[in-house]
C-alpha cells in the first residue's frame, strides 16, 4: 500500500480550502438564522425585475405589446390548444380568436364605433363574455364590466358613469335589462345575446354572429399607442357610495396577467375559474394569466362547493382561484373519501382566514396557498411568495425601492389620517395597524375613476410626509410585523366585506330609506363567529305614527340590492346616535352586535329559508352562533 502511495500520492488541498469551507458553512447558517427568507425574496424580486425589464424593452423598441396582442400570437402559434373549457365543451385558441373576430365584424358593420369608445358588458360567466370582450378590444373599444348582481338604480348609475355607446346583455340577464330599460339613456344602443327580440329598439347579436366573417379587423383598430391608455372599466364599491368605474390601463392588465406566472404557474397548467368574470381577479389574473402563460382555463358558470373537487378531478385542474369565503365553503362541505386525490398544486387568491387556511391544507393536501393583496384600481400589490400562513405578502428594502408604500396612523373616530403639529402624517411602528398608502409616480400611476373627478381626488393624499408628495389611499388597514410580513387588518370608511364582496353602507341605506315608513337608516357590519368578513346590519328610525312593515322591507332589499348586500339583521331604535362631527355613530353599534340578551331594542333576522325577516330571539341567536341557521 505504501509503494502504491509513492507512485500515486493523494492530492493535498491547499491550506485555504478548509477555511473557505468553514466560512461558507458559517455564512449559510448565519443566513438561515438572520435572513431566513433571503433566497425566496431574491427569486421573487428577480421575477418582478425580469417582467419589468421586458416591458421596458418593448417601450424602448417603440412596441406596445398588450395582452390581446399576446393572445392573437398564441392563436397563431398553438391554434389547437384548448383555451377555454366550459361545461365540457372545448374552445381552442383559434376558436376564441375567430369567434371574437366575428363579433368585431358585427359591430364594425352595424354600429359607428370609433377607437376609444366605451361598450358596457352585462353578462355572466360564459365563453361569449370573453368573445365579446376580445371582439370589442380588437376594435379598440374600452369595455366596461358590469356586476350582474347590481340592480336598478345602482346599475343605471354604473352605466351612466362610464358613458357607453353600446350595452351588451347576456341572454340570462334579460330580466335585469327589462328593469332598467325604461330609464336607460336613449342614446345607448342595446344588444342582447339572442337570435330574436320582442323589444323593437333592442338588437340581437347571435344571429348576426353566425352570418359574420371570421376575418380579422384592421390591426390599426386595436393597436395601443401607450400602455397607460384605458382598455377596461372595472367597477369597485370603494370606501363610500355607489360603485365607481375604475379605469384599467394596458399596463394594469399586463401586471395582473403576470400574477400566475409570478407564483410559478406554467403553460402546462390548467386553471379553474369560478369567480365572476366582471371581477379583476377572474378577468385579469385568471383569463389574462392564462394568456400570459399560454395555458388552459376551465370556466364555471357559478361557484359550486359540492361540484368543486369533482370538476378539478374531471378536468385535471392544477391551479385554482379563490376568495376567503370560497375556501370556507369548501371546508364546510361534508368530508368525503379521496379528497386529496387531485392534481391541484396552486391556489391563488386573497382573503382566507388563518384557521381556514390551515384546515384547507390539512384536509385537501399539499396545495400551495398563494395569497396576494391588490385593489382593482390601486397601484400597489403584495404577493405571499413564502407561504407564510395569514400573510398577504412580504416587503423588503428593494421592494419598497421599486414600489414605495407606508402604513400611517389613522383616526378611527374622525375617519381620517392623523397629522402631527407640523401637518405631516406619521408612520406606525411595526406590529401596529396603519392605513396603507402607496406613492403615486410615473412608474406607479393611479389612473382614477370614470365620470366624477371628485372620486379620483378623494382617493389621493397630498403633502403626506413633505410638500408636494402624492399617495394613493387604499382604504385598507394593515400590519407589518418584525419579519416584514404584511397582514390585512380591516377596511376603513363606510364599507365592509361579506361573501367576498365589498358592501357600501350608503348604497344599502339609500335603498332602505326609499320606504315610506323609514325616517333614517344607519348601516354597518357586525362580526359573526366562524364567518369571513362582516354581516350587514341596519339600525332603523321609523317615521312618526308608522310601524315596521317586515314584508315590505324584505321585498325592498331583495329587489334593489345584490344578495350579499341585503342586511341580515335589523335593529329598531328611537333615536339615531351621531358623532361629534354629525356623522352616524357606528362604532358602538358594531361593538354591540346582534345579541338580543344585551340589546333592549327590537331585533330582526333575514331568514332566507322563509324569505322573510323574523324576530331575532335568543333561540334564533344561538342557532346562528352554532351554525344551525345558515347565513
Amino acid at each position: 500500500m505504501r509503494v502504491w502511495d509513492e507512485f500515486y500520492p493523494l492530492p493535498v488541498p491547499p491550506s485555504w480550502v478548509p477555511g473557505a469551507a468553514v466560512g461558507i458553512l458559517s455564512l449559510h447558517f448565519i443566513q438561515k438564522l438572520l435572513f431566513p427568507y433571503f433566497w425566496a425574496d431574491l427569486r421573487y424580486l428577480l421575477k418582478v425585475l425580469t417582467y419589468g425589464l421586458r416591458m421596458e424593452m418593448y417601450r424602448l423598441q417603440g412596441r406596445v405589446v398588450t395582452v390581446l396582442d399576446k393572445f392573437v400570437k398564441l392563436a397563431e402559434k398553438q391554434p389547437h390548444k384548448p383555451f377555454l373549457i366550459y361545461e365540457g365543451t372545448v374552445h381552442t385558441y383559434r376558436d376564441v380568436d375567430r369567434r371574437s373576430n366575428r363579433i368585431a365584424q358585427v359591430f364594425l358593420q352595424h354600429e359607428a364605433l370609433k377607437k376609444g369608445d366605451t361598450v358596457a358588458l352585462l353578462m355572466g360567466n360564459e365563453p361569449d363574455f370573453i368573445h365579446v370582450w376580445f371582439g370589442l378590444a380588437k376594435l379598440g373599444c374600452v369595455v366596461a364590466f358590469l356586476n350582474f348582481n347590481v340592480r336598478f338604480r345602482s346599475l343605471l348609475h354604473c352605466i351612466s358613469s362610464c358613458e357607453p355607446k353600446i350595452l351588451v346583455v347576456g341572454a340570462d340577464l334579460l330580466g335585469t335589462l327589462e328593469e332598467i330599460l325604461p330609464n336607460l339613456q336613449k342614446e345607448v344602443s342595446v344588444w342582447i345575446m339572442t337570435k330574436d327580440s320582442t323589444i323593437p329598439t333592442v338588437h340581437t347579436l347571435l344571429d348576426k354572429i353566425e352570418a359574420a366573417s371570421e376575418d380579422p379587423v384592421s390591426v390599426n383598430r386595436c393597436s395601443a399607442n401607450n400602455l397607460k391608455s384605458a382598455v377596461l372599466y372595472i367597477f369597485t364599491s370603494g370606501t363610500t357610495g355607489l360603485p365607481k368605474a375604475a379605469l384599467i390601463s394596458h399596463m394594469q392588465v399586463l401586471k395582473g396577467a403576470a400574477g400566475l406566472w409570478a407564483f410559478g404557474a406554467t403553460a402546462e397548467d390548467i386553471i379553474y375559474i369560478t369567480l365572476p368574470l366582471y371581477h379583476s381577479a377572474a378577468s385579469l389574473l385568471g383569463i389574462g394569466g392564462c394568456i400570459e402563460l399560454g395555458a388552459t382555463c376551465v370556466l364555471k358558470k357559478k361557484f359550486s362547493a359540492s361540484q368543486f373537487w369533482s370538476d378539478c378531478k374531471k378536468y385535471n385542474v392544477t391551479v385554482i382561484q379563490y376568495i376567503g369565503e370560497l375556501c370556507r365553503y369548501l371546508c364546510n362541505q361534508p368530508v368525503k373519501e379521496g379528497e386529496k386525490n387531485h392534481k391541484v398544486r396552486l391556489a391563488v387568491g386573497n382573503g382566507v382566514r388563518n384557521d381556514v387556511w390551515r384546515e384547507f391544507l390539512d384536509r385537501f393536501g399539499a396545495v400551495k396557498i398563494c395569497e396576494f393583496y391588490g385593489a382593482t384600481e390601486g397601484n400597489i400589490c403584495f404577493m405571499n411568495h413564502t407561504g407564510k400562513i395569514g400573510s398577504v405578502g412580504r416587503t423588503n428594502f428593494f421592494y419598497k425601492l421599486f414600489f414605495p408604500f407606508d402604513l400611517i396612523k389613522y383616526d378611527f373616530q374622525k375617519d381620517e389620517p392623523i397629522r402631527n403639529k407640523h401637518g405631516w402624517c406619521e408612520k406606525v411602528k411595526k406590529g401596529e395597524a396603519g392605513l396603507l398608502i402607496s406613492k403615486v409616480n410615473a412608474k406607479n400611476p393611479f389612473f382614477g375613476y370614470a365620470g366624477n373627478k371628485r372620486h379620483t381626488e378623494k382617493k389621493l393624499l397630498c403633502d403626506v410626509f413633505k410638500m408636494g408628495d402624492l399617495y394613493f389611499n387604499t382604504g385598507d388597514l394593515m400590519i407589518q410585523d418584525h419579519d416584514n410580513f404584511l397582514y390585512f387588518w380591516d377596511r376603513i370608511g363606510d364599507t365592509f366585506r361579506w361573501k367576498g364582496e365589498n358592501v357600501a353602507t350608503t348604497e344599502v341605506s339609500d335603498v332602505i330609506v326609499m320606504l315610506d315608513f323609514i325616517q333614517e337608516a344607519n348601516v354597518y357590519g357586525v362580526f359573526v363567529p366562524d364567518h369571513e368578513g362582516k354581516a350587514g346590519m341596519a339600525s332603523l328610525i321609523l317615521k312618526q305614527n308608522t310601524s315596521l312593515d317586515l314584508e315590505q322591507m324584505y321585498k325592498q332589499v331583495v329587489t334593489y340590492l345584490p344578495s350579499y348586500a341585503c342586511p341580515l339583521f335589523l335593529r329598531v331604535q328611537e333615536k339615531m346616535e351621531m358623532t361629534g362631527t354629525f356623522k352616524q355613530q357606528k362604532f358602538r353599534l358594531m361593538d354591540e352586535g346582534f345579541n338580543p340578551s344585551t340589546i333592549a331594542d327590537p331585533l330582526y333576522f333575514l331568514d332566507n329559508s322563509k324569505k322573510a325577516y323574523i324576530l331575532l330571539t335568543k333561540e334564533v341567536h344561538e342557532m346562528i352562533l352554532s351554525g344551525k341557521m345558515k347565513l
